[in-house]
């Protein structure tokens, strides 16, 4: 099976696709041996079963394919544990998950008692424009026809001030005003608003034959939307801004910090241990109370990268607002709720201090320029995408377990979670990522969420294959709890087998891409890069062919041959490089990584570029500054952007109109093309790409030039025939001092055939 066929089956993408089986073996797995587990992809028929688990009575595992079932003895023998464990007595045939076709199913069972509905506690920023408070009414006026009607919903607004609404009383529009300087905790909140902490038993179903339990305090504020739509729509159609005046030169009062405060803690009182997401609207920075990044005087400009490396008093003010956030993300966290952060703003809004938020919850960014824009409204609308089925395409209060055979340890998980404590004997002494338990918190987990597992193999514990199971339990938009659960069986290496046709080359680079940038955000240097530079020249060592001190005779395998221009375009990514990037636009950039799949990973590394020639069928080129040719349109994909760039001779022929002559039908079909061919695109991206339509020479062609890699630059201009329209004749001028995939690719082939 190759490795696409098998992560549509699993979800699965190892880096490695055999195990070690001796010390010598282990040595040359230079990338660790791991992989990227998508616990909701999308099956066209999800196999899903009714009724409690079978599990192990000693490791806990669950079922599965790798188990021996004896019918006779009603017993089964674990896949991971080797325990013997008995059947039901009334099992009268073999379960469907000890079937060989049951390595990814799912269980339907029934909510806990703590339960609730989904709950949707929106925090609405008024400090905005009156045209992008209007827009951003119309978008949730929208959004509520999209919740589903048994939901939860409560209502925050935010300026100076924190509002909380009530909505739970048709005839009362009163709310409860918090001061947007101070900090409140758990308790100050529930005594103003006059919920009770913890009460879980009034939050229970009532029972037949018992009496009905009493009304949750929260039900004024958090209410069902059925129950409370007329209120809530009247409500977000009156919504002003905020009322308080702005001196001339000076930026709104905004308590970002403070609603977040407010929200989280009234949602950890009254639901927790329930499915909830927050979904912040905010347009600008946080300038008052606790969590702010800038004084509200515009002669104060929002903190830079640069400001943060150079500016003791910035990087002070930085540290402070995110241990702020921190602590509002263990307390969602714990609670087993999901943060999301909607921005509608020219400036930043201090997503980067705000990142800790949605990292740890699962949560979701969508940055936009206004909540006018295409990419905010319809990034809003695919939030609350529905499946098939009819039901919503996320999970919430979601965990995940992870088991594995005693020849693989576990290092830890690069992905947005938070480890829960558990001890457990099969965790590595080095840690990867958020490391040393074998269970975590996801709070919200999506059809795109993904994770980078990272194992350690135990040479000592000599076995023909590992077993690794993933256990997946999360909240259900139906109402039901569901237990996903994927087991994965994974063979060891044998005598005489080669270890680079088990290499996944794909899943490798977006792995060391994960581990590249956990390091980055841990450490904050650009050490990153060499550990990258080390691990290409390790793997091309190990792997390659090549006479000692010839740099020319390196030859690498077809597994293999890929890996370096992956790791060339990851050292000059968003994600490792800050060059030209503000902190928010760095946050939102590694958020998404951290959240998408092997392959729109792979797009985000390496973009992709497509050539659309007249009478030449559209086909995919180098991305290189030798592509861009005058009679050529070039569509680019960076997952965050979707890019046309018209060659000058099309450019010209398009500003002449000829695609409005009837004699030129066939040119106004070809200037259509890459249109066509980007629509087809943006149907599934969530969320939704900005997208550019430009031409040679035109301000934004920038967009472009950066992603391409400069085998023409003005280094090299002496050796390059310039015309007059500023191209060469094998292509365009990039003026960059980056060093081009040709001059990085010889400086690693003379690392690699270097005597040692």
């Amino acid at each position: 099976m190759s490795f696409e066929a098998y992560e549509d089956l699993t979800g699965l993408r190892f880096a490695w696709n055999a195990l070690p089986q001796s010390k010598n073996d282990a040595k040359n797995y230079v990338v660790p041996f791991s992989c990227l587990y998508q616990p909701l992809r999308p099956m066209e028929s999800p196999l899903l079963l009714n009724g409690p688990p079978i599990s192990c009575r000693g490791c806990r595992a669950l079922l599965n394919p790798y188990c021996q079932p004896d019918l006779q003895s009603r017993t089964w023998t674990c896949s991971l544990c080797r325990l013997r464990n008995q059947f039901a007595h009334e099992l009268a045939d073999l379960p469907f998950e000890a079937r060989p076709e049951a390595v990814n199913y799912e269980y339907i069972l029934p909510p806990l008692a703590t339960q609730q509905p989904y709950v949707f506690l929106f925090v609405v920023d008024l400090c905005l424009e009156p045209e992008n408070l209007a827009a951003l009414k119309e978008s949730l006026l929208v959004a509520m026809n999209l919740i589903p009607p048994d939901a939860l919903v409560g209502f925050i607004t935010f300026g100076k001030n924190v509002n909380v609404h009530e909505i739970g009383h048709q005839d009362s529009s009163s709310s409860y005003c918090f001061n947007g300087q101070k900090s409140y905790n758990a308790d100050q909140i529930e005594k103003t608003l006059g919920v009770l902490s913890g009460d879980l038993k009034a939050h229970r179903r009532p029972v037949q034959n018992q009496p009905e339990m009493p009304l949750n305090p929260a039900s004024r504020f958090i209410q069902q939307l059925a129950m409370c739509e007329f209120q809530l729509t009247t409500l977000i159609e009156s919504l002003t801004p905020d009322s308080f005046p702005v001196e001339k030169y000076h930026r709104n009062q905004r308590a970002t910090g403070a609603a977040l405060n407010v929200a989280i803690n009234l949602l950890s009182s009254t639901f927790a241990k329930s499915g909830a997401r927050l979904m912040l609207f905010t347009g600008g920075p946080c300038t008052y109370g606790p969590g702010k990044i800038v004084d509200t005087a515009l002669k104060n400009p929002i903190r830079s990268h640069s400001d943060l490396q150079k500016d003791p008093a910035m990087l002070k003010q930085y540290k402070k607002s995110a241990k702020f956030y921190e602590e509002l993300a263990a307390i969602a966290s714990k609670a087993g709720h999901t943060v999301d952060i909607f921005v509608g703003s020219y400036d930043q809004v201090g997503l980067a201090e705000m990142e800790c938020l949605m990292h740890r919850s699962g949560g979701t960014a969508i940055q936009s320029d206004g909540f006018s824009t295409a990419i905010f409204k319809q990034s809003l609308q695919r939030f609350f995408n529905r499946t098939p089925a009819g039901t919503l395409e996320f999970g919430l209060n979601a965990t995940l377990e992870i088991k594995t055979t005693n020849n693989l340890k576990l290092s830890g998980i690069v992905g947005h979670v938070t480890a829960l404590k558990h001890k457990t004997p099969f965790v590595a002494d080095k840690e990867i990522g958020v490391g040393g338990t074998d269970t975590w918190k996801l709070g919200g987990v999506s059809v795109h969420s993904t994770y980078g597992v990272y194992f350690e193999p135990v040479i000592e514990v000599s076995q023909p294959f590992g077993i690794i199971q993933f256990i997946t339990s999360y909240q259900h938009s139906d109402g039901t709890r569901r237990l996903h659960v994927t087991t994965s069986h994974q063979p060891s290496l044998q005598p005489g087998q080669n270890l680079i046709d088990f290499f996944d080359q794909e899943a490798a680079a977006v792995l060391v891409a994960r581990e590249a940038l956990y390091k980055v955000l841990r450490d904050n240097s650009t050490d990153a890069i060499r550990w990258c530079d080390k691990i290409l020249v390790d793997l091309c060592s190990k792997f390659g062919t090549y006479k000692v001190g010839d740099p020319r005779s390196l030859v690498l395998s077809q597994n293999l041959n890929l890996f370096p221009q992956f790791m060339y375009h990851l050292r000059r990514s968003n994600f490792i490089q800050i060059f030209n990037s503000s902190p928010d636009e760095t946050a939102f950039y590694r958020h998404c990584f951290l959240t998408e799949e092997c392959m729109n990973s792979l797009i985000m590394i390496q973009p992709t570029l497509t050539s659309f020639e007249i009478e030449k069928e559209p086909e995919p080129v180098l991305l290189d500054s030798l592509s861009i040719r005058p009679d050529r349109i070039l569509l680019l994909d960076t997952f965050f952007h979707l890019l046309i760039f018209h060659g000058s001779q099309i450019a010209e022929w398009r500003r002449q109109g000829y695609q409005d002559l009837p004699d030129y039908e066939y040119f106004k079909e070809f200037l259509n093309q890459p249109r066509v061919e980007a629509a087809d695109i943006l149907v599934d991206r969530f969320p939704l790409p900005r997208f550019i339509d430009t031409e040679e020479g035109g301000s934004q062609a920038r967009f472009l030039m950066s992603k391409l890699n400069p085998t023409t630059s003005y280094k090299n201009g002496d050796d390059l025939h310039i015309l007059a329209n500023g191209q060469t004749d094998s292509g365009a001028v990039i003026l960059t001092d980056d060093v081009s995939l040709q001059t990085f690719m010889e400086h690693v082939n003379n690392a690699v055939v270097k005597p040692t």
